[in-house]
């Protein structure tokens, strides 16, 4: 971990103290994290040597059966933690089931996977690393590789006081995961008071994405989701992959899935939970269009009609979403 990247560190962590301390009311004029107070496990504290060590692990191919796969390989830094593919490829030449969501500000999320199902971000990490699609290695056998690695096994002794095990792998990972905060977006500034910083156009943008439209009851700032899985009418058959439907089969859950935050949406193109959008023009066509007709559509998604004008100042506006100073610490 680099100085500037230790230093981040520090400060995430004392804001994140204060914020604890603070009143609810002083918490919202703290500008460098508009989203609040990040959740973190009591058995799972943030440490500075532990976000490093879940660094090297999140890059390291080696937990994957044919070492060529990383949680990296689907999570690229300079696309947001997303990936710019419709679905990934795992070991082998193997396809995922869904397009890799951001990791940004992952830690903030109450639930995890399109299903919206597993309830930390501890447990998921071990999913990628057990699929067959993607990492395909056993548990036993990755700690075992891990384990014979001096330095991840020196660490877990410094770090944790026992030998490196699933324990370790899990939490080291998504103690870094949740260092990748990306907060600070020309739009955040502009809430913060700083009405210079967009463009007549991005506001107009802004007011039509929040006060013309309906965006706001699924993606209203500052988290820009509500994190619940809903069906927004892609599909009038949503054919293999029915969403949340396959985890308590409850046909009411058939098309539904987490709605993802629109932060650095600039950044994690293709849409939608396969992919299959590859443009924000296209995601403007099939909203304005009402979506297809579904039982389980949300009532909210309804034809709409915008100027020519309407649509570039709105996509101008999702554009100020972007921010790109997590970067700094993966060049």
């Amino acid at each position: 971990m680099t100085f500037k990247s230790r230093h981040i560190v520090k400060i995430y962590l004392f804001l994140n103290l204060i914020l604890v301390l603070l009143s609810s009311k002083c918490t919202k004029n703290v500008s460098q994290l508009p989203l609040g107070i990040m959740p973190v496990p009591k058995d799972n504290p943030m440490s500075e040597e532990k976000i490093a060590l879940g660094r090297e692990l999140f890059f390291d191919k080696r937990l994957s059966r044919t070492n060529k796969i990383s949680c990296a390989t689907c999570h690229v830094p300079r696309f947001a933690f997303a990936d710019r593919v419709p679905i990934s490829e795992g070991v082998d030449g193997g396809k995922t089931m869904r397009n890799a969501p951001s990791l940004l500000n992952v830690g903030y999320q109450p639930t995890y996977m399109f299903d919206a199902h597993i309830i930390s971000l501890e447990q998921q990490v071990i999913v990628p690393i057990q699929e067959h699609m993607e990492m395909d290695m056993k548990m036993g056998q990755l700690i075992e590789k891990l384990k014979a690695i001096p330095k991840y096994q020196d660490q877990a002794k410094k770090i944790f006081g026992r030998d490196f095990d699933p324990y370790v792998l899990t939490r080291s990972i998504s103690a870094f995961e949740r260092s990748l905060i990306s907060q600070n977006s020309r739009f955040d500034k502009f809430m913060n008071g700083n009405s210079q910083v967009l463009t007549k156009d991005e506001i107009a943008g802004y007011k039509i994405f929040s006060k013309k439209l309906y965006c706001t009851t699924c993606h209203a700032y500052p988290r820009f989701t509500t994190y619940k899985a809903e069906n927004n009418g892609l599909y009038e058959d949503f054919a293999e992959d029915k969403g949340r439907f396959r985890i308590h089969n409850d046909t009411n859950d058939i098309g539904k899935f987490k709605v993802p935050s629109l932060r650095n949406i600039e950044l994690t193109f293709p849409y939608m939970h396969d992919g299959s959008l590859w443009t924000l023009e296209e995601v403007l066509d099939h909203y304005s269009s009402g979506g297809k007709n579904h039982p389980n559509k949300h009532k909210s998604v309804q034809p709409f009609q915008l100027s020519k004008l309407e649509r570039s100042q709105l996509i101008a506006f999702l554009k100020t979403l972007t921010d790109t100073t997590y970067l700094n610490d993966f060049n």
